[in-house]
């Protein structure tokens, strides 16, 4: 793919941006940064969006092969997964598992720039001020509310990684504001925590309410005893029939 290829791309990604994207609250991704070098997320976007409609699955390999032409030190490209999660571009991904997925794991494709993400919801990240993030991580003593590791030293379970504490999501169902953040180190805040809601201390205490939560839901029946599996029928008539 060359650089007039990438530019058409993005022509086009723009376009249904502006008529379909941008009134869902999917974020605005830009084609080159300050210094005029083309932005990751636009490379892999553009990537997964060549000779649309007509897509097909990428792999992230491949993915990262074309990123390496624009910046040959890039190891492990994940803009793809970032696009459809917190972008809100409807991107499935063979590794995530997404319902309807006929893809292989490790791979990746753009299904529409017409509709967002089926589960994305807008400015569900949008942080906090960085002097609140501050406050917060020292009520915590600058540690991970769910590991306990300290920030910038070797992390607990990693050692031969430095801790840094990001803005874990409580619930994912709700903004990334304060009440709703509990400071997290690099790997328990990490890819799956879509699928759970964790109290202030750090602790799991429920399933999240999202396609990653419903998935750990299939999970469990698939594999608990038929015993629990009739109970579990029986509480969802109950449950039912009182709405």
């Amino acid at each position: 793919m060359n650089e007039q290829e990438v530019l058409e791309t993005f022509k086009i990604i723009t376009k249904y941006y502006e008529e379909c994207l941008k009134d869902y609250g999917v974020k605005s991704i830009k084609l080159k940064d300050s210094k005029g070098n083309y932005t990751k997320d636009a490379l892999v976007l553009v990537y997964l969006a060549r000779n649309y409609p007509n897509t097909k699955a990428i792999s992230k390999t491949e993915l990262t092969d074309f990123v390496r032409k624009f910046y040959p030190d890039v190891s492990d490209v994940q803009q793809a997964r970032h696009l459809s999660k917190q972008g809100g571009y409807n991107i499935i991904s063979g590794t995530r598992g997404d319902i309807g997925a006929k893809i292989g794991a490790g791979y990746y494709q753009l299904i529409t720039l017409e509709k967002p993400y089926p589960s994305f919801k807008p400015d569900r990240r949008s942080g906090i001020e960085s002097a609140d993030f501050e406050s917060l991580k020292k009520e915590y003593d600058y540690k991970c509310a769910t590991c306990g590791s300290i920030e910038g030293k070797p992390h607990n379970i990693r050692k031969n990684e430095i801790t840094k504490l990001q803005e874990g999501h409580m619930n994912p169902s709700l903004p990334l504001e304060i009440g709703n953040i509990i400071p997290q180190c690099q790997v328990c805040n990490r890819p799956d925590r879509d699928r759970w809601i964790y109290d202030k201390t750090g602790r799991v205490i429920e399933i999240a309410d999202s396609d990653d939560g419903k998935r750990v839901v299939e999970k469990y029946f698939k594999r608990v005893s038929t015993h629990t599996k009739e109970y579990f029928l029986e509480f969802l008539k109950k449950l039912l029939k009182l709405r």
